[in-house]
């Protein structure tokens, strides 16, 4: 059995490679060290920083059920996400390939029909999906401030005033006799502003109706959904497919929306962190996995299941209100969320547990991705990865076993959007570890160590410098990325430069176009396309009820 609960922080993807390589047989002369396949239980959580959680090193959040699957596995402290953001980051982390490869982010649901569910998870190796399909925003509650769009949603709202506007001076001005404009004009004027109007409105004023829904298969079970319950929702749901099919193998991926902004708390966690409502929401989260361990557990399964819990990139540093901090905190890392080469961007928690197999209380300081993630599973569960194409992630079993001392990444190369920020050289036999940044954002204010003056960084353009030759750390030695290094300081700096780049020439050659997805049309609301439960565009459903509640 395979299950997706999740939200997508941005739309499903139309990719063909996921998790049904489970069912798949293990090729003649593969190296099986395990005589049994696993339920295999993924988590991940929603811009989450690693430097939020106590077993990577805060002392101030308590987080003592992810700490316990640490002390009882292996913890990551090099685990790369292969994206800044969130859908690019989860793109990769369920085909096993850089974003890039894929180009096809952002698409939604539907291709051609509001029922084909081409891009629907039970399309792509899922037999079964509770979630949330859309984006997680402030929209989708009430009591929080417009996000999706919100500079051009300003745009259209001055626009449409100002059609207003002249369209009543122009009345004035005709009735008074000041001008000698036809009523025909006028009106058609009217029309026009009318029409502008509905054009966005009825895209923008209803996102919380069209955005922000709940689907089990192909049902919408709440449109809107009612954010105050999903947190017991998404419980009850991971809760019972693993009591449901305990005599497995089964493969569960339950992907929260702790602790993407707009922070969606039960008042049983409210006000009890030492850090508003951030903290409070990552204790939430950290007690949610608790309660999906203990599930695992009681039911006897804890020696059979691999469990896995990661982010999907780092903290969103620029998420405040007011003096309140909303976004996570990286650790000693710099940056973070939408930073495509900074580490604070893309270094997170990355934790493994599965007692008998795996070492207890065991830290891994070499460098994994969460691309590695597919090839694991699908050797795991007795499935061969595509031949077809390039798979960049890894096997980690025998990394995470020590039957290897090191990962099998030489060069990561880390992109933000389509854009290569910066590569990362693992050398081996010297214990180096190189990082080389071709592109960085600029900081607003000036030395801040985020973009708070936009929000969220650039890829490119007026927002970045280029560097050439490019910025070199090394971070065995600086991993806060503090000092540059440069041919004066460092000896081996034109070598290291070099080898990089003869790096990235290998790798671009690997690299073959595909259509890029992120065109205006494609991204634009499609009414045709529009998940709806009732008759479009009357849009609405509840058939959840009060039924969360016994999960808590």
């Amino acid at each position: 059995m395979v299950e997706i609960m999740w939200h997508l922080t941005g739309y499903w993807t139309s990719l063909t490679i996921l998790l049904v390589l489970c069912l798949f047989l293990r090729p003649p002369g593969s190296h099986a060290s395990v005589s049994y396949k696993p339920n295999i239980v993924l988590i991940l959580a929603d811009d989450l920083g690693i430097g939020d959680v106590g077993c990577y090193g805060n002392d101030t959040i308590r987080t003592p059920n992810i700490d316990r699957l640490a002390k009882e596995g292996v913890k990551l402290t090099q685990h790369i996400a292969a994206a800044p953001l969130c859908t690019p980051s989860r793109a990769a982390f369920l085909t096993g390939r850089y974003p890039i490869r894929s180009g096809k982010w952002h698409q939604g649901v539907n291709c051609e029909s509001r029922n084909d569910y081409c891009h629907h998870p039970l399309n792509h190796g899922f037999d079964y999906f509770y979630g949330m399909p859309f984006s997680l925003m402030n929209d989708c509650q009430i009591t929080q401030p417009p996000e999706k769009d919100r500079v051009l949603r300003t745009k259209f709202w001055l626009y449409t005033q100002t059609i207003g506007l002249a369209v009543l001076t122009l009345a004035i001005a005709r009735l008074t006799g000041l001008v000698s404009v036809t009523w025909k004009i006028i009106t058609c004027f009217a029309w026009f502003g009318f029409l502008f109007f509905a054009s966005w409105f009825s895209s923008y004023g209803f996102i919380r109706y069209w955005d922000c829904i709940m689907m089990r298969n192909h049902e919408i079970t709440e449109q809107p959904m009612v954010v105050e319950r999903t947190t017991s929702l998404i419980l009850r749901e991971a809760i019972s497919f693993i009591e449901r099919n305990k005599h497995g193998p089964f493969l569960l991926f339950v992907s929260f929306l702790h602790v993407h902004t707009p922070l969606i708390t039960t008042e049983l966690f409210l006000g009890k962190s030492r850090h508003g409502l951030y903290g409070d929401n990552v204790e939430e989260m950290d007690w949610m996995v608790g309660r999906v361990l203990d599930a695992i557990d009681k039911k006897g399964l804890k020696n059979t299941t691999l469990t896995y819990f990661a982010s999907d990139h780092g903290g969103f540093l620029e998420a405040q209100e007011g003096k309140a901090q909303l976004g996570g905190w990286n650790g000693i890392y710099k940056g973070g969320k939408g930073m495509g080469g900074w580490e604070g961007g893309i270094r997170v928690p990355g934790i493994f547990r599965w007692p008998g197999v795996l070492p207890a209380d065991t830290v891994i300081d070499e460098p994994t991705s969460l691309m590695d993630i597919y090839p694991t599973v699908a050797y795991l569960a007795g499935g061969i990865v595509p031949q077809d194409r390039v798979i960049d992630g890894r096997n980690l079993m025998p990394l995470l076993q020590g039957s290897i001392q090191h990962s099998e990444h030489e060069f990561l190369f880390h992109y933000c959007g389509m854009y290569l920020h910066a590569v990362r050289w693992h050398q081996k036999d010297s214990g180096a570890l190189w990082k080389a940044h071709y592109v960085t954002p600029i900081f607003q204010p000036e030395g801040a160590g985020a973009c708070y003056g936009r929000r969220v960084c650039p890829c490119f353009g007026e927002g970045v410098t280029h560097h050439n030759p490019p910025l070199l750390f090394d971070l065995s030695r600086d991993c806060s990325e503090a000092k540059p290094l440069s041919s004066p300081t460092e000896p081996l700096f034109d070598t290291v430069i070099s080898r990089i780049e003869r790096a990235v020439q290998e790798h671009r050659q690997t690299l073959t176009p595909v259509p890029q997805q992120l065109s205006l049309y494609n991204i634009m609301w499609k009414p045709w396309l529009q998940p709806c439960c009732g008759t479009f565009p009357f849009c609405w459903c509840d058939k959840e009820g009060d039924s969360a509640h016994p999960a808590l």
